[in-house]
């Protein structure tokens, strides 16, 4: 994947995250080899989808691609 580009409306902002955000962080950084801002851009998109879809009254369902079930996937 290559990094987002600039938009002329980015802001810069400092957040401390815990221990296991900074693992996550660094681990999809590497493996998708993108910028960690990139991952936390990303990361962000992807809940605002999610909570959208809920607002919708959607579930957000994973499918098991061997058996094809279906589990209710719960975001706290």
């Amino acid at each position: 994947m290559t990094e987002l580009p600039p938009h002329p409306n980015s802001e810069r902002f400092s957040v401390t995250l815990c221990p296991p955000a900074v693992t996550a962080v660094n681990e999809l950084a590497e493996s998708g080899q993108v910028s960690k801002s990139d991952v936390v851009n990303r990361a962000l998109l992807l809940l605002d989808f999610v909570e959208r879809e809920r607002a919708k009254g959607h579930d957000l369902m994973i499918r098991n691609n061997d058996s094809g079930a279906l589990e209710r996937i719960h975001i706290l």
